[in-house]
Formats: structure tokens, sequence, C-alpha cells
């Protein structure tokens, strides 16, 4: 039939036996062909297996030859901000270079090619790295992205990079003592980026959940454009007075949160290479000072709360009082009985010290206690300093410890302290994260009457009108404050051209908002034929920053009675 390709023959055909031929042939080579494709199929799986085999073999033998954990190499930390949301820290991705040693052909060729764009490479260490059976090792970390592009057209077999994160601090040094450093592995080694890791953040590195997405921002009470504007304020006092170092701080007084503190000599925390220096030391909290007259304000204090004490009270300062072979003196001496305001604005040691002989020694020591001048201060940052005292505090140590010599103390916990005396009396903690004023209130403690606070905010005003203060007068900003002269001790013996300068200040005076602390460490005189006392030096420094930030605070100028109404209570 035409159309058909076969027709119906009988068994014993030709025909047909040619058609079961054919038919067995196409069998076997169809399963031939089945066979060579599960074949291949096989030696390909082999083939991926054996891969994926290696790359688990080298992911598991990573770490034991010095190479990082997956998990920590991608850990990320939270960005630090400031109380705006302004980023002061960050991650950013940089390249780290790598080798595998069982990789290099020649390790002196490829140092050779190396260190042509990597100079400081240390050919001993790297060949020893490279000659080693490691499966992975570190060459350079944080390499710039001109050095791994020119690496990278070296084309050194056995050589390769891996993004890492590197810690960013946009602003540099700016708030290099407060944000602190991280390591190479980015865990936070100083500062608050240590007190992060030590919030739960180093757990969540180790667990490898330390993911950027899941981070949420580290928010700081620090407000970032007052933070440049004191550290500028200080670095332009150390050249102007030419000083070895300065330091400040901005306090909430009524919640303790500290809007700025700065201490310099500092260093930059994108390139630490100095951070260790001695001179680099965070002198605000980690050093401890004899802080001179400043202390006349917590013994005039003292001595109004006390009872014994009144402000319209007199004491004879025409001689010095000499004691245990001693003489106490007054440095522009009235000769003559002053009254409590006079003692406190022309600094009378004489008088201030009389002051605290009518307290006594015990009630002197256990105010000082109160207002947490003897204790070591608590705050996020690890490097805090505990104050010195004597061992036994005799008639001697109160006297001198009265106007601020004999026992040394932190300038930041010097300024909570102040802060206790003009709020109302509550000392509240300091700290550097944000924190609401009921919060605050649940933390304080009432040390001083508020009668008394009221007193302390009168001479503190007084001393800037019309005392040894004034240069720390800012029109509209009614502010007062304290000044302190210390010398500084030499070879176990008081320096009389060494000095340790500060200025204590509120402002406004009359409803205080802040407190800032001005030291300078021995300054010397601005020009031929002047001094170099707090009141020179330590006192138009706060005038400075108190002129560029009070508005940046939200403290609004105001202009007219306010100074009057305040002293004419007390006249």
């Amino acid at each position: 039939m035409i159309g058909m390709p076969f027709t119906r023959k009988s068994a014993g055909s030709p025909s047909g036996e040619a058609r079961i031929v054919v038919q067995g042939a196409r069998k076997f080579s169809g399963g031939r062909a089945r066979r060579r494709v599960l074949m291949t199929m096989a030696v390909f799986m082999g083939i991926y297996t054996v891969i994926g085999g290696r790359l688990a073999l080298l992911a598991m033998e990573e770490p034991r030859q010095g190479g990082p954990a997956i998990a920590r190499q991608q850990a990320s930390r939270p960005d630090i901000v400031d109380r705006n949301g302004d980023v002061m820290a960050t991650d950013i991705i940089t390249a780290s270079l790598f080798a595998e040693p069982r990789n290099i052909v020649d390790p002196d060729e490829a140092i050779e090619q190396l260190v042509t764009v990597l100079p400081d490479l240390d050919y001993e260490q790297t060949y020893r790295r490279l000659k080693s059976d490691a499966g992975f090792v570190w060459l350079k970390r944080e390499l710039t992205p001109a050095q791994k592009a020119q690496i990278h057209r070296l084309g050194i077999p056995g050589i390769g990079f891996r993004a890492e994160k590197r810690r960013f601090y946009p602003g540099g040094p700016t708030a290099a003592h407060i944000l602190g450093l991280v390591n190479i592995d980015n865990q936070g080694i100083a500062g608050i980026e240590k007190y992060i890791d030590g919030q739960g953040l180093a757990d969540l590195r180790d667990a490898g959940l330390a993911a950027a997405d899941d981070l949420a921002p580290f928010q700081l009470s620090i407000d970032q454009r007052v933070q440049h504007i004191v550290r500028d304020e200080l670095e332009d006092a150390m050249a102007r007075y030419k000083a070895i170092a300065a330091g400040a701080v901005v306090l909430d007084v009524h919640t303790g949160e500290i809007a700025a503190m700065a201490s310099l000599p500092d260093f930059n925390p994108n390139n630490p290479f100095n951070a260790n220096d001695k001179d680099r030391l965070n002198r605000m909290s980690a050093g401890v000072f004899e802080m001179g007259s400043t202390f006349k304000a917590f013994t005039t204090a003292m001595a109004l709360d006390s009872g014994l004490v009144s402000i319209n009270d007199h004491f004879d300062a025409t001689r010095p009082i000499r004691i245990a072979g001693f003489t106490i003196n007054d440095f522009h001496g009235k000769r003559r009985v002053l009254s409590v305001p006079e003692i406190f604005i022309y600094s009378s040691n004489i008088g201030t010290a009389k002051m605290a002989d009518a307290v006594g020694i015990e009630g002197h020591r256990a105010f000082l206690k109160r207002m947490g001048l003897l204790d070591r201060v608590t705050l996020e940052l690890p490097e805090v300093a505990t104050p010195t005292e004597p061992r036994e505090w005799k008639k001697l140590n109160s006297i001198t410890i009265s106007y601020g010599h004999g026992m040394s103390t932190t300038p930041l916990q010097t300024a909570v302290a102040a802060a206790a005396l003009l709020n109302g009396g509550k000392l509240i903690p300091p700290t550097l994260l944000p924190r609401t004023q009921q919060e605050a209130d649940s933390l304080a403690r009432q040390v001083l009457s508020e009668k008394a606070s009221q007193e302390m905010r009168y001479l503190f005003r007084l001393n800037v009108e019309k005392g040894s203060g004034r240069r720390a007068e800012v029109p509209g900003y009614f502010v007062g404050g304290k000044t302190g002269t210390a010398e500084k001790v030499v070879n176990g013996r008081y320096s009389s051209n060494k000095r340790f300068n500060a200025f204590l200040s509120a402002f406004p005076i009359d409803d205080p908002r802040y407190v800032v602390l001005v030291i300078i460490d021995e300054p010397k005189p601005e020009r031929e034929g002047i001094g170099a006392t707090a009141g020179m030096n330590a006192a138009p420094t706060v005038a400075n920053i108190i002129r560029r930030s009070a508005a940046l605070l939200g403290v609004k100028p105001e202009f007219g009675h306010e100074s009057e109404a305040l002293l004419a209570s007390y006249r």
C-alpha cells in the first residue's frame, strides 16, 4: 500500500527478519546513548562534589590558619550618632590583602612585586608567611583603593583580596576621647566603642549575628556642633597661652547629660598612631588634679549649708594662718576682715580656711564625700580615674583642701558637683547617653539645701561682675563662675612657675542650664607684663565657648534686670 512504512508479511519471510534486526539495533543504540549521558552526568557530579568538598575544607581550615572566621569578617558595628542624629562613627568597606602560600610559585618574586606598592611591608615576616604550609595568611589589612588596584594589576598567583569593615570617624579628632577606638578586627578597645561592645555587641559578633541591617544607631548626648566649638576654643587657648594641655566639659545641670567634652592633646581615631602617648590622656575623666580655688566654691557651700556660717558673716583675714610649720596666705591679700561674698570674689585662702575650720574636719570630709568628690565617678567611658585624698585627715589637710590643695579629683566630677551646687542641690550622675528629666530625677540625690544653692548662684554671679571672673562675661547670657589657679607639684614640691588653671562656670546663673568647666595646664602669659592666672586665660576661654554655643544649646540671650534682681536680693 502506497504511503505505509511497512506491509504485513508472514513471520518466515525475509523482509520480516530484516525488520526485527533493525528494531533490535535501534534498542541497543538507544541504551548505549543513555549510558553515555549517565556516565557524563556522574563525572560532572563528581567534579562538583570534589570542588564543594574542597571549599568546605578551606572554610573549616581558615580559622586554624589565622584567617578570620566568616562571622567575624562580616560583623558590623552600629553607627554612633550625636543628640541630633548626625553620624559620629560608621563602618566603611575596605580591602585587605591575603595569600594562599600553597599556591605561591616564587615567594621572593611575589614579595619583590608587592613592595613596589607596599614599601613598608616587612620582607622577612612576609617571606616566612609565604613559605608556610598554611592555606590562608594575611599580608596587609585595610588597603587604600589605589593600593588594591596596583596590586591587582601585578597579577601575582595565590594573592587575593577580602572585603572587610573598617571604622570611620567623619569628625576626625573632634570627639576622639569620647568615641574611643576599635582594633583591626573592628572590636571596641577604648571609649564609647568599648562600652558598646560591653552592652552585648561582642556577644552578637561571636554568634555571627552583628549584621548592619539589624543594628540601630547608638545615640549619644553629645551635640557635635558644640563639641567642635569646644575643641576649637581649646586648640586656640593652647596656642595663645602656650599651654601643654587643655580640656573642657559642657554639662546639663538638670539631667547630667554631657553636651560636649574634649581634652587636648588628642588623636585622630582614623589614624591613631599616637593614641597611647602619655600626653594624649583624657584629662577630663582619666586625670586627677588639685583643682585649686575652684574648690572654694564647695567649701563656701558647705559652710552655708551647715547653718554654722551665714552669707552675712565676716572672717578676719588680716594675718596669715600658721599651722604645723606651714603658713597659709592670700595671693592678693586685703589684710582686713572680709565678708563671705568678699572671701569668695577675692579668693581668700585665709577666709576660706576659717570657714572650713568652723565646720570641722569630719564635717568637711563628709560633705565632699556627699558631693561625690572622693569617689570614682560613674560614666560610660572606661577611662575614669579615682580621686586621691589624705589617708588621715588632720586640721592641716582640711585647711589646704578647703582652697583646693592636698587632694586631687577629676575635672569632670568637679563639674558634676558644681552642677549640684547651682541646680537646687541635686547631685545627678553624668552620662554620655540621652536622658530624660524624669530619668534624671529618679537618679538625683539631694546633697545641698535650696537656700544654699541660691546663695551660691548669687556668689558665682557676683564673682563675674566684680571679682576674678570678669573676663568670662558674655552679654545676654548672665554667666557666673569661680577661678582656680593651682601651683603644680613638681618633684614633690609646689612649683612657683607652673600652674594648673581652671574656670568653673554656669549660665544663665539665675536659672542655670549648663555648667562649663575649662582647664588649662601650664599656661604662659599671653604677652609680657601680664599674669597667667585662670582669670586671664581659662575665664575668657569659657566666655568664647558660651558665646558660640549657647544658641545651639537652646539658651536665648536676655538683656535687662535679671542680674540686678539677683544681686539686689542679697544687698
